[in-house]
């Protein structure tokens, strides 16, 4: 199983726009940031987690081919607001099967309803099967056995996703033990840490620390990065030896 990291930035991408950090000015190609997104692939079958305002420039840099589901951690526009630029791949494989909370269906519903209308359809339009994602009930695509993690986002519930040795969390502030407990035995672990202050509802650098000292996983790989974390080379030199800081295009095989 390989793991594309599509994006590994904040709502805003890295550079900021506007913006005169001397992150965001940095040549350094991994201090360049599109929004929060993975793709995560074998020979049989291709997945998605979130798709943000940036996926077409996604799948054409990752030259990604196919796209047999989208897994949606929450309805936030960064993870959502690419829904429309299925079409290549609906207009070469038909329906895509996209995976989320109800509440997440019910908003993606409203925002892009000429997806979902049933009567009337304009040919055009993407074509998607939803289905819901619940708490405690597990769900397999082809091969990959994946197990849905409760968390919350500050205020907002999120899902994060387990799929066999690998588990991807994005925009998490808590989350309870009993769901702590799905994590054990990683192989590899994917966690947001937005910066070193403190977020009302992100991990900040140390929590995302003491969360993979928690889970313990082999390799943790940090995600859903802000510029005020600093420049990617020098956070890295101060991680643990088996902490990443993700880039956007890194590939990684579990």
């Amino acid at each position: 199983m390989k793991v594309y990291f599509l994006g590994t930035g904040t709502s805003q991408g890295i550079p900021v726009i506007g913006s005169h950090h001397s992150v965001c000015l940095s040549d350094d190609l991994k201090d360049k940031r599109l929004r929060v997104s993975v793709w995560i692939h074998d020979e049989e079958k291709s997945i998605v987690i979130d798709c943000g305002p940036d996926f077409r420039q996604q799948m054409l840099t990752s030259k990604c081919q196919k796209v047999d589901a989208i897994l949606f951690t929450h309805e936030h526009s960064d993870h959502t607001s690419g829904l429309d630029d299925i079409r290549p791949f609906n207009f070469r494989q038909g329906e895509i099967p996209i995976f989320a909370h109800q509440r997440v269906l019910e908003n993606l519903k409203k925002r892009f309803d000429y997806i979902f209308e049933t009567e009337n359809k304009y040919p055009g339009a993407p074509s998607v099967k939803s289905i819901e994602v619940v708490n405690n009930q597990n769900f397999s695509i082809e091969n990959f056995s994946i197990i849905p993690i409760n968390a919350s986002h500050g205020n907002l519930q999120v899902f994060g996703y387990r799929i066999n040795d690998f588990a991807y969390l994005t925009d998490v502030k808590t989350i309870e033990s009993e769901e702590i407990q799905k994590l054990k035995g990683l192989k590899v672990l994917v966690i947001n840490a937005l910066r070193e202050e403190q977020h009302h509802s992100h991990f900040s650098l140390q929590e995302a620390l003491d969360f993979v000292t928690l889970i313990q996983p082999q390799k943790a790989y940090f995600t859903h990065i802000s510029h005020l974390l600093g420049f990617h080379e020098e956070v890295q030199k101060k991680l643990p030896e088996n902490v990443f800081l993700a880039y956007d295009n890194l590939e990684i095989t579990i």
